[in-house]
């Protein structure tokens, strides 16, 4: 601006002076804006680049995954023995299982009930008035109702 003024003394320099500010204004501004948009489009490349290094990982070798399978195949080993010990803690044998194993249960249920000659008694008046009930009519009304 200095410049513009010293060049133009003596004569009208207003326009002269305005349009030279005016000028490196817009030049000044435009540099700016190249500025603001290159640390824009730096900022966004790292950003990307960021993302890209978090997908990528580590490189694996053949010595590095067979370090890491020992590793994981000892944590794997000492946790299935871990569940086999609770599960066999908490597991109740089969019928089948008890039976084999102990032998009382070989006995006849029927010695439980009476003298020991494994026959039991049975109140046969209880089943003398079978006539009495109606038992055809439930029958029907539950068929009936199927």
């Amino acid at each position: 601006m200095d410049e513009e003024v010293t060049e133009n003394l003596g004569m009208v320099m207003v326009f002269t002076v305005v349009t030279s500010a005016l000028e490196w204004l817009a030049g000044h501004m435009e540099q700016l804006a190249t500025a603001a948009q290159e640390q824009q489009q730096l900022q966004l490349k790292e950003k990307e680049e960021a993302e890209r290094k978090k997908f990528e990982g580590t490189r694996v070798t053949v010595e590095t995954f067979m370090a890491w399978k020992a590793k994981f195949d000892q944590e794997m080993s000492s946790v299935r023995t871990e569940q086999d010990r609770s599960a066999e803690k908490n597991q109740k044998l089969s019928g089948r299982q008890l039976f084999q194993t102990d032998q009382t249960l070989n006995q006849s249920d029927l010695s439980f009930l009476g003298d020991g000659e494994g026959e039991v008694a049975v109140d046969e008046s209880l089943f003398q008035d079978l006539d009495d009930l109606d038992l055809e009519d439930e029958l029907d009304d539950e068929d009936l109702e199927d």
